[in-house]
């Protein structure tokens, strides 16, 4: 049995089918673990969508930024929908689309596998946050998406900055959104634990006073390794208990997996077959996204 970590797809069913093809991936056997962001960008959604569905329990999936998005889409009224990009419109009109979101709402917002030793997540954890509190945090935010009536009102007030910082007084739609901003939305954060959302360059380019959410000083204790996505200017990155592997397929980088259940963790990657562009979360000032650390090594 292998365990394998697949980084942001967003809509790249192309460099997905080589990937699996190329881990000679056994849905009797193996597993793979995605960080989030499966949609939007891509051109191939809905394809991804059918394809990691398929794969049945062979698949866990942990919701990023993106996927609450098209959840959140899904709510609006039929011709708010007509009116969203192609790639995601053809999601919510296709044939299957009830099953597909009923399916999507029923993943995670993090998975934790403490015999193995890691955690799953799209973004990040507050530095006040242990495990067991991430991922208390996530599942309040599953059982409301698994409830009609909860999902509404909290995919209607989804959006939002703030709040910025964790505090565990806080209730209602604002802690969700706090525990949403930070499982799905975060890579900077000051040393109290405030994220800075429009810090999204490599380590050395954001403002003085901020820190990686992973490097924050006197950040709690975490007892398992994190896997993470959602930072394609980080690129591939293992250090300080953190293995991030957004690589930037849709942006023209690479589509990587990373083998949890090997002595030394391994990565697998395709090569985009998209033409290269400028990641959002690059600026002009951000050179190209490059590994770091050196507890990863390729097979």
């Amino acid at each position: 049995m292998a365990v394998w970590a697949i980084g942001d797809v967003q809509g790249c069913d192309q460099e997905l089918g080589e990937l699996i093809e190329k881990l000679r991936f056994d849905p009797a056997a193996d597993r793979l673990w995605f960080c989030g962001d499966l949609v939007n960008r891509g051109g191939e959604s809905l394809a991804v969508l059918r394809r990691v569905r398929a794969l049945g329990d062979a698949a866990i999936v942990t919701l990023g930024n993106h996927d609450l998005s098209l959840l959140a889409i899904a709510e609006r009224k039929e011709h708010e929908q007509a009116r969203v990009n192609p790639e995601l419109r053809e999601i919510l009109f296709a044939p299957d689309r009830e099953e597909l979101l009923a399916w999507l709402r029923g993943a995670k917002l993090m998975h934790v596998d403490r015999e193995l030793g890691f955690a799953l997540v799209h973004a990040g954890l507050f530095p006040a946050w242990t495990i067991a509190d991430a991922e208390a945090a996530a599942r309040e935010i599953e059982e409301r998406l698994r409830d009609e009536s909860a999902r509404r009102r909290l995919l209607r007030h989804l959006f939002g900055n703030k709040p910025d910082l964790w505090n565990p007084k806080l209730r209602g739609i604002e802690r969700l959104r706090a525990s949403i901003n930070a499982l799905t939305r975060m890579r900077y954060c000051d040393a109290r634990g405030r994220i800075a959302f429009a810090e999204k360059g490599v380590p050395g380019t954001q403002r003085p006073g901020l820190y990686p959410w992973f490097a924050v000083p006197g950040h709690k204790p975490r007892e398992l390794r994190i896997v993470c996505g959602h930072w394609s200017a980080l690129g591939l990155f293992s250090g300080l208990g953190v293995y991030a592997i957004d690589t930037g397929c849709v942006w023209g980088g690479a589509l990587t997996a990373l083998r949890l259940d090997a002595e030394t963790p391994q990565v697998v990657e395709v090569r985009s077959a998209r033409k290269p562009a400028p990641s959002p979360t690059a600026r002009a000032r951000t050179p190209r996204p490059r590994r770091r650390g050196g507890q990863a090594r390729r097979r």
